[in-house]
């Protein structure tokens, strides 16, 4: 049975149940008291879990504490199996995903697809970035993006995902809104570095060209002035410190590449429940405390919930399965 969470006329969940009262209510979710983290400690994954689950006890969004398992395994798919096996309908439960999720879904890496799981929100952003080194002969976006289209073999592209994951698919969709034919994508030169930090060393040691990393990772560098950012992938511009660095929208290419933070649930999970927990994460993501969170990781607070954020993890699943089909990571 569940209890109603809020009561009005003064009265609390915990006197009412003092006087032996107990209201079932349907509709009220049960409070948030787990969040699976599908990767092992210390990550960007464990970090939203451990952040979040903080937060909704502090705020006093939940009855207790609220439990953080680290599932690690397939790049979250046995975390993604888990729910949709033996706890579909569990409406205490968020699973922590991100755009790297995304990724594997479209490429049919994990046991699903995205209605397998209702899709609750996103509450930060890590947001990507276009950049060369300080002393490169390319100026402008424009200027690199037509070196590549004119010899896509001429331009060595670095990032910390392999040949497909989201670096390097954030790289060829601007690319292709360039006007790159998919016959060319599988041609781009592309190296895979262990993060962001090493693939930018590695460009300032001239021997890749250009990096498309998540901002988070490499902000060090650019406060430095030791690279050149061509373009940050947001559809508008960032707050301060980096409020003057120029967008790839701005510049005449429809592309943003956001790395975002956010939760799944079971895909069983009744309307009213699924409404309640948006509802929760959305007063979270209001507080001055996850602002200040997010803000302190690297995060670009940035919300999407309910059923705009499933439209919008749906449009990201068609772009990346597309671009993958055209550079044969997927057939």
């Amino acid at each position: 049975m569940r209890i109603i969470k809020h009561v009005h006329h003064g009265f609390t969940a915990s006197a009412l149940l003092g006087l032996g009262l107990a209201f079932s209510a349907p509709s009220q979710a049960l409070p948030i008291s787990e969040c699976i983290a599908p990767a092992d400690p210390g990550g960007g994954w464990d970090f939203t879990c451990r952040s979040v689950a903080k937060l909704l006890r502090e705020l006093e969004l939940t009855d207790g504490a609220v439990q953080v398992t680290n599932m690690p395994g397939g790049v979250g798919a046995v975390a993604f199996s888990n729910v949709a096996s033996s706890r579909a309908d569990d409406s205490d439960l968020i699973v922590a995903t991100s755009t790297v999720g995304m990724t594997q879904i479209a490429q049919g890496q994990y046991p699903g697809d995205a209605d397998t799981m209702r899709w609750l929100a996103m509450l930060g952003t890590d947001v990507g970035v276009i950049l060369v080194d300080d002393e490169s002969p390319y100026e402008t976006l424009e200027e690199l993006l037509n070196d590549m289209i004119e010899d896509p073999g001429a331009v060595a592209m670095a990032g910390s995902s392999g040949a497909g994951g989201w670096d390097h698919i954030r790289a060829l969709l601007l690319a292709k809104e360039a006007g790159m034919p998919a016959e060319q994508m599988a041609s781009v030169r592309w190296v895979q570095f262990d993060g962001g930090g090493p693939a930018v060393t590695q460009m300032m040691g001239g021997h890749v060209d250009m990096v498309s990393t998540d901002l988070g990772e490499i902000a060090g560098f650019i406060e430095s002035g030791d690279v050149r950012v061509l373009a940050v992938l947001s559809d508008e511009p960032l707050p301060e410190p980096f409020a003057e660095l120029p967008t790839a929208v701005s510049q005449g290419y429809d592309v943003t590449g956001y790395n975002w933070r956010g939760f799944y649930t079971g895909g069983e999970v009744s309307d009213e429940d699924y409404a309640s927990m948006v509802e929760t994460l959305e007063t979270l993501y209001q507080s001055d405390a996850w602002q200040e969170t997010a803000q302190q990781n690297g995060l670009v607070p940035l919300w999407r919930g309910g059923d705009e954020f499933t439209d919008y993890v749906y449009e990201t699943i068609d772009e990346v399965e597309s671009v993958s089909r055209e550079i044969g990571v997927i057939e």
